[in-house]
């Protein structure tokens, strides 16, 4: 949250800095409402599966559609001390969910905060990436690298060179996602 000022915030929502404070007491209220507001607008409760597991699936990957429509909340939700009361609902599908495959609640709390901390990451870094790519054309410095890796030093990773990059740009959150779930399920 240190890096989202008034300026940039007001500048989101087609506002000035001054106007905002004319309706809000600081920034941390005016997050506040445009977390809630965001949340009642754009999360739709989905149809829950009848499979705990499948409802952890289905409510992580609502809140990584909603989120990654609108990746400047990722960066006021990893500041961790705000959140949108109106988007609990999706956290409690995920920890019941846990709880009834099998996690005591304590387990099930440290399960939702390792999909979250995925979920975050994922977008975090595909924002980060594709503001980069769409900033400057040039190779990256990972592709540079990439086109000179020596064969006989890390193989693997010279006979994938010529695909990382559409390798890597491919969407395998949900992959990801259901390999989570699972490992977090195994330790029950």
């Amino acid at each position: 949250m240190g890096r989202l000022t008034m300026r940039r915030l007001a500048a989101e929502v087609g506002s000035t800095p001054m106007a905002l404070y004319h309706h809000v007491r600081d920034k941390e209220e005016l997050l506040l409402l445009l977390l809630d507001d965001y949340a009642a607008r754009t999360m739709r409760r989905p149809e829950l599966p009848a499979h705990p597991r499948e409802r952890i699936i289905v409510a992580a990957t609502a809140i990584h559609e909603a989120l990654a429509a609108c990746p400047w909340i990722v960066e006021v939700l990893t500041a961790d001390d705000l959140l949108s009361t109106s988007a609990l609902w999706f956290v409690e599908q995920i920890v019941d969910g846990l709880v009834e495959c099998g996690l005591s609640l304590d387990r099930a709390v440290h399960g939702y905060r390792a999909i979250w901390y995925y979920t975050a990451g994922e977008i975090v870094v595909r924002t980060t990436a594709a503001r980069r790519r769409a900033d400057d054309d040039r190779a990256t410095y990972r592709e540079q690298v990439f086109a000179d890796l020596d064969p006989s030093e890390l193989p693997r990773l010279a006979q994938a060179a010529d695909r990382w990059a559409p390798l890597t740009a491919e969407d395998t959150y949900r992959d990801g996602l259901r390999a989570l779930v699972d490992g977090l399920l195994v330790s029950r």
